[in-house]
């Protein structure tokens, strides 16, 4: 049975929380007509990139849209 959408935000919210890399670690994951939605600023499309990464690892089929503002 697939998790609950909270919980799969729960989840992806803490993975970038988690991050080794502190810039990814201040981004934010909201979760809107089911799917996650990432926010913030970064200083490279890497770090963009890794994020999206991250969340989809968790996203449990969830659709990721990445927002995420590079500098």
């Amino acid at each position: 049975m697939p998790d609950t959408l909270d919980a799969v935000h729960q989840r992806a919210q803490l993975a970038l929380a988690s991050s080794p890399i502190s810039q990814i670690r201040d981004l934010h994951v909201e979760y809107a007509d089911e799917l996650l939605l990432i926010s913030g600023r970064v200083a490279s499309f890497y770090h963009k990139q890794l994020a999206q990464e991250i969340v989809r690892s968790v996203a449990d089929g969830t659709q990721v849209v990445n927002s995420v503002d590079v500098d």
